[in-house]
């Protein structure tokens, strides 16, 4: 479902702040994978989402989303197979429209405009339901404007908006950094659902060791711009923290004594 091969991706080229974010990067995705990406501060973890989602070209490399080659793609026209959740929670949603509105304009998002009636009564029921699922009563509020709701309203609101149409790829961008963990938590168990009922395949940036081992079914730690480890299955689900610190470091040729100085 995502495929980068040999993707290489360097800022400030030739200059005294040159860095190479993406080196020879490989990674396949198959579809109903959902990978967590961990890594330290500039190990490359925001490149590779940036690279998936065409926000600026590679150097180099190949990218095929549903083995469709993107790589000369701009980001608007890969809109159209990702879904995308941004780590603040004002982004991804129009604050000074209705919650109805706003999951309208997601479903509406890469077809044609037309001066057919706004939402239709069908179309409510279907956003009600789709509420409803998320626990958080938002289904009685459908004519509230997305401003008044609290960050992690917002986020699950986000959240079911990027998924509404099914996306090839959904691109979970440190999704829950900016709330608190009781809040962090909700969203991590409404991302699992949504993946999950939707069959979709996603990629998530984390900083927390224990979300990137506890969800998905996949993880991948980079360093330096590359992918140091690959862990998915039952090998994932006996992976405690200090392994993971342990293996990271015989990967990385580096001792790494505890998460705060991998990730901070």
């Amino acid at each position: 479902m995502l495929e980068l091969s040999h993707v290489c991706k360097t800022f400030n080229a030739g200059t005294i702040h040159e860095k190479k974010a993406l080196c020879d990067l490989n990674l396949h995705l198959q579809p109903g994978d959902f990978v967590t990406v961990i890594g330290g501060n500039g190990a490359g973890k925001s490149t590779l989402l940036n690279a998936a989602a065409g926000v600026w070209a590679v150097d180099s490399g190949r990218i095929r989303i549903d083995s469709m080659d993107v790589t000369g793609l701009p980001e608007y026209k890969r809109a159209k197979y990702i879904g995308r959740v941004f780590q603040d929670p004002m982004m991804g949603t129009v604050p000074n429209m209705q919650i109805v509105e706003n999951l309208a304009l997601a479903a509406r998002r890469g077809k044609p405009r037309t001066l057919k009636w706004g939402v239709t009564r069908a179309e409510k029921e279907l956003y009600h339901e789709k509420l409803k699922m998320l626990g958080l009563g938002l289904e009685n509020r459908m004519s509230a404007k997305v401003g008044l709701l609290s960050g992690g309203q917002r986020q699950a609101l986000t959240l079911l908006m990027a998924a509404l149409q099914k996306p090839k790829l959904l691109l979970l961008d440190e999704h829950t950094a900016a709330l608190d963990p009781a809040t962090a938590a909700k969203v991590l168990e409404l991302s699992d659902s949504i993946v999950q009922e939707n069959g979709l395949t996603a990629l998530m940036i984390t900083h927390n060791m224990q979300d990137a081992i506890t969800h998905g079914s996949r993880l991948i730690m980079m360093n330096a711009g590359k992918i140091v480890l690959d862990i998915r299955g039952e090998e994932k689900k006996r992976l405690t923290k200090q392994e993971l610190l342990d293996r990271f470091a015989q990967a990385a040729g580096a001792a790494q004594e505890n998460d705060r100085i991998l990730l901070s």
